[in-house]
This record gives C-alpha cells, structure tokens and sequence, in this order.
C-alpha cells in the first residue's frame, strides 16, 4: 500500500470510530432520559407504559394505604384536577405525607397503575419541584378556565347589552 491509500484507511477508521462512539453515547443517554409528566397528563395517556418517567403532584388526601408486608405503599398523586395509582415497595422519605408534594419515578402498568421504584419527597416547606409546581398550576388553571369561560359568555352578554345602550342613545342624541 501506499502513503495515500494508508491516509485514507487511517482517516476511515477514525471516522468509524468516532461514529461508533456517539452511537454508543447517544444510545446511553436515550436510555436514563427520563421525562416528568403531571397526573393530568397521566390520564390522558401522554406518558409512556411500561418506559420509566417522573410522576408529580401532591399526595391525596386519604390515598396512603400501606399493606400487611410493611413494605409495599399504596396512594395517590394528584395535581387537583386527577389523580393517579401509585404502588411503592420500600421505605418512605420521612418528609413524606399526605397533602405534601412528591416526585415519584417508575412506569406506569397496563391498569393505570404507577409502580414507583423511587419516591422523593419535598424537603421544606417553601420548595417544590419546578416541573411539579408547573403541572399543579396548569391543572388549577385548567379548572378555572372552566369556569372561567362561564364568567367570559357572562361578560360578553353584559357588553352586548351595553354596545346596544350606547347605540341607543347616540341616536336619542342624534334626533335633537
């Protein structure tokens, strides 16, 4: 071989090299990619079965079961508007509680059940995670928009009336 052709047989392995290991990088961090999803969301199958992803809420009030075995948790995740399963085997952060706000990492199972693997809870009073804190706002909104479009069809009946009294006594002012 010559010079030329050992370049290119060089340049080609690198590049075979280098394009091997982005795959592998590439393939490594689709698989811990892990998404966070609202029980909203949950509900209306957003969120993957059976790939694992971050669920978050606050605890339901009254949800939190714990079975014979001592070990194995059930309750419910909710951001006001649904609520979601959750089925967790292990021990429970010490801040954990109902009404308090929980991130809970795991997939969810074929009947809707979230099966936790790792549960953690908010550590103070003030604090609670971003993408939880969001989901629990976009619910509350999503329930005041409900209402709220009552309020808006009140509203635009009330400025109908009004647009027709203006127009009413602009003509009375027009006729003297």
């Amino acid at each position: 071989m010559d010079s030329k052709t050992k370049k290119l047989a060089l340049i080609g392995a690198a590049v075979v090299a280098v394009g091997a290991g982005v795959t592998l990088a590439l393939q490594a961090f689709n698989e811990n990619l892990v998404f966070f999803f609202s029980p909203t969301q949950v509900a209306a199958k957003e969120a993957p079965t059976g790939r694992t992803f971050r669920l978050g809420g606050v605890v339901e009030p009254g949800s939190v079961k714990r079975q014979a075995d001592g070990v194995t948790v059930t309750f419910g995740i909710t951001d006001t508007a649904k609520i979601v399963p959750v089925q967790y085997k292990g021990i429970l952060p010490d801040l954990f509680a109902e009404g308090q706000g929980v991130v809970a990492q795991g997939k969810l199972d074929e009947q809707g059940v979230f099966c936790a693997s790792e549960v953690l809870a908010k550590h103070d009073e003030n604090y609670m995670p971003p993408e939880a804190a969001k989901a629990l706002e976009d619910a509350r909104a999503q329930r005041q928009n409900a209402t709220g479009e009552i309020e808006i069809a009140r509203l635009e009946a009330e400025m109908a009336a009004l647009a027709a009294q203006i127009v009413a006594i602009k003509k009375i002012r027009q006729q003297r």
